[in-house]
């Protein structure tokens, strides 16, 4: 047995994204002895950052939402003991995220803010303000009724899920009849692949409004949040131990008795929390003890789009920094564009700007976002490609990632004309690397697709059948930052009780 490692802890954590990193501070705080076990020899999951020419990326978390003093976020980082430590860069007040549209020229922005959101808008509206103000009003009221997001002890269930069933698309345009409107308030739907045909407005009012309430970026990357959580984590006497994957979760007598990793190690547990994916965490669980409609019922659920990343070094002094990110469409309808095949692939796409410091009126990298089908990189699907484990995927992969990077190029130079005179180096990641890094299914960038026309089907309850078995991360609540940090707590909460976690949250985060 690993010296790091005992026979046996209170809680044994799968996985050390944000979910899982969170459940394990949590609990360490509350005096358990807690192991996080990750597959990778980098922790974070989708707070991961790498380098290229000497310039960080951020692999998932390119801003954040709801930092200011006394919103939620930053009140769960307070309890959490790590606000005060993060470094940030508040984004553009009058427009955090813009939405762009073919030829145009024009930026329509999304503004931090209600009252500015609303203004900003009417600059490009002004017969709008009823529609604009309507839309404003079903935020909030949406937002109001999920507890956890306000950081509520007493659970609002009923109200909440009686919002699971509308539809975003449908919601936005009874909010106005302009089309071109309609686009620009759905036109942030990246952030959560938003198919028309079935994503919750739910889900746009939440990740819309702690956006709105305030956007950040971070600077020195989106890992320093999973650094802070492991160094808490860490002084609390918790482990963090990496290049450990998880081969086999056993169940003796109704309860996960050990996880076996890989490499033939064995330890055990009171209780085992996972922070894998629902279907990656069903594959190596051990003897009976699910429900076979359960089973059939989680792995047979669809996942969101997967994506394409171009990550772009820029020579010095070429591109002026933008304190925004940059929604951009070709398609005339925002809810299309994971449908986008051929030669009309990446004609949709996201912009995000990386200040540089060495000349901070420029910046030193840009990422751009596509989505991607799965099936687009089947032929590859057998092989595997991680840092602690590098293998070429061959000569036809390669070809590939340079064919899309010239068609996403062509693409955003629309954007940012002269793009290509920009770049001293250009990257990418297909639905393989998410795959792979992340423990994903299908590559997919958000997981569990959310259907308001079945929204009971696509909910992951964090208790399961096993009764020490729980599971927390992106597939639990919602993704994002904030989605996952409250899918934590609801998992925490079946452990330590909610009113009792609720009331510690608040006392630490600013009051009761």
């Amino acid at each position: 047995m690993d010296k790091r490692l005992a026979e046996k802890y209170d809680v044994v954590i799968i996985g050390s994204g944000m979910g899982g990193l969170t459940c394990g501070l949590i609990l360490a705080m509350e005096g358990k002895s807690v192991c996080i076990l990750e597959k990778n020899p980098q922790i974070g999951g989708s707070l991961q950052t790498f380098k290229r020419d000497g310039v960080k990326f951020d692999t998932g978390v390119h801003y954040v939402g709801a930092l200011n003093k006394g919103q939620p976020l930053n009140r769960y980082f307070k309890y959490l003991g790590i606000m005060d430590d993060l470094t940030l860069e508040k984004m553009d007040v009058d427009g955090y995220d813009n939405v762009s549209f073919g030829n145009e020229g024009i930026l329509y922005p999304h503004a931090q803010g209600s009252e500015n959101f609303v203004t900003r808008l009417l600059k490009y509206f002004p017969e709008e303000k009823e529609g604009l103000n309507k839309y404003i009003k079903t935020i909030a009221e949406t937002c109001d009724a999920f507890s956890l997001y306000n950081l509520s002890d007493v659970a609002n269930t009923q109200n909440e899920i009686g919002l699971f069933d509308k539809s975003a698309k449908e919601v936005i345009n009874s909010c106005t009849e302009n089309k071109k409107l309609r686009n620009v308030l759905a036109g942030v739907n990246m952030l959560y692949a938003g198919n028309g045909a079935k994503a919750p407005f739910y889900i746009h009012a939440l990740i819309v409004n702690h956006y709105m309430l305030s956007a950040y970026r971070f600077p020195n990357g989106g890992d320093q949040i999973g650094k802070l959580l492991e160094k808490r984590i860490r002084k609390l006497g918790g482990k963090v131990i990496r290049n450990a994957e998880v081969s086999s979760l056993t169940i003796n007598e109704g309860l996960i008795s050990k996880a076996r990793l890989k490499d033939g190690r064995e330890i055990g547990a009171e209780v085992f929390i996972s922070s894998m994916h629902p279907q990656e965490t069903l594959k190596i669980i051990d003897g009976p003890g699910l429900r076979k409609s359960y089973v059939n019922r989680v792995m047979n659920l669809k996942n969101t789009s997967a994506s394409f990343i171009l990550y772009v070094v820029l020579k010095e002094k070429t591109l002026p920094y933008k304190k925004h990110n940059v929604y951009h469409f070709n398609s005339p309808d925002v809810w299309d564009s994971d449908n986008n095949v051929g030669e009309q692939w990446g004609r949709d796409f996201a912009v995000f700007y990386s200040r540089s410091k060495k000349n901070p009126e420029y910046c030193e990298s840009i990422s751009i976002m596509t989505y991607m089908k799965f099936e687009e990189v089947e032929p590859w699907v057998d092989t595997v490609n991680v840092r602690h484990e590098e293998k070429n995927r061959g000569k036809g992969y390669d070809e590939f990632k340079e064919k899309k990077s010239n068609l996403l190029l062509d693409y955003a130079s629309v954007l940012i004309p002269d793009i290509r005179n920009f770049i001293q180096s250009y990257y990418s990641s297909t639905p393989l690397t998410h795959r792979d890094y992340l423990n994903v299914s299908d590559g997919s960038i958000y997981g569990i697709e959310r259907d308001f026309n079945n929204p009971l089907n696509t909910y992951i309850n964090t208790k399961t059948r096993v009764k020490n078995l729980y599971m927390t991360g992106q597939n639990l609540i919602m993704h994002g930052i904030l989605g996952v940090t409250v899918g934590a707590v609801v998992s925490c909460s079946e452990i330590l009780g909610r009113a009792y976690l609720m009331k510690k949250i608040k006392a630490k985060s600013g009051g009761l």
